[in-house]
């Protein structure tokens, strides 16, 4: 055990020894109020992002798949009416909303003159239609960041909380062994595992999601470009 002996009658047993002897319940027992309140907080923030990276990572992973089978089916077709009956058993494809903001700008102009008059109107709607599905996948996104940024600066407050009351604990009791701030000590501790508990996911999976909420935004990009090409081709004077 690696003590540390300040004059003769200051002994503190090494920190790392009393955790090891400690059960986790205990640890969190062992806290007081502010502490509790803090790690309550902590738990939140991090029941509510896993619970927002679970149905996201759903959400993402049927829109990919949707839009791999809506795309084939796109390429596959010999007009526009067809890709539109067909287009709602691919759903929930962003590149379905897509096509449905372009295939509705390109009926108003085609019933009016019969072909495409406006195409920089086509490709605005287009692009509405992008932003507006982008939009849509980026939705709560927020709330990961604000868990990867805001929670180790919660648990620090718990471990600056810890500290306090450890020294107060000393200070009251005249006890110069760690048991006696040994509480203290476990709620700063904890506090700050919890927090970085909770930060650690967020910012990883923040960065995953906007990387395939970019990936997919650049695949409705691309997509934009084909459907003009097919509304040219169908539709041009």
């Amino acid at each position: 055990m690696l003590d540390l002996k300040l004059g003769d009658d200051l002994i503190l047993e090494s920190p790392v020894a009393f955790l090891l002897q400690t059960d986790l319940w205990d640890m969190v027992q062992h806290t007081g109020p502010a502490g509790k309140a803090v790690l309550v907080i902590l738990v939140c923030f991090s029941v509510s992002s896993w619970t927002f990276i679970f149905s996201k990572m759903t959400a993402l992973r049927g829109a990919r798949e949707a839009n791999g089978r809506f795309l084939r089916a796109f390429r596959k077709s010999t007009g526009m009416e067809s890709v539109m009956l067909a287009s709602e058993q691919f759903r929930p494809s962003p590149l379905v909303a897509v096509f449905d903001f372009g295939y509705e700008e390109l009926e108003r102009q085609v019933k009016a003159r019969g072909s495409i008059v406006n195409r920089p109107s086509l490709e605005r709607t287009l692009q509405v239609g992008v932003n507006e599905e982008v939009a849509k996948l980026e939705r709560n996104m927020s709330w990961l960041a604000t868990t990867a940024s805001v929670t180790p600066f919660i648990g620090l407050l718990g471990t600056v909380l810890g500290i306090i009351r450890a020294f107060e604990d000393l200070s009251q009791m005249g006890s110069t062994s760690i048991k006696a701030i040994g509480p203290g000590i476990a709620e700063a501790l904890i506090t700050t595992a919890v927090g970085l508990f909770a930060a650690i996911p967020a910012a990883i999976f923040y960065n995953y999601f906007g990387h395939v909420t970019r990936e997919i935004a650049s695949r409705m990009d691309d997509f934009a470009m084909e459907f003009l090409n097919m509304a040219d081709r169908t539709f041009g004077e």
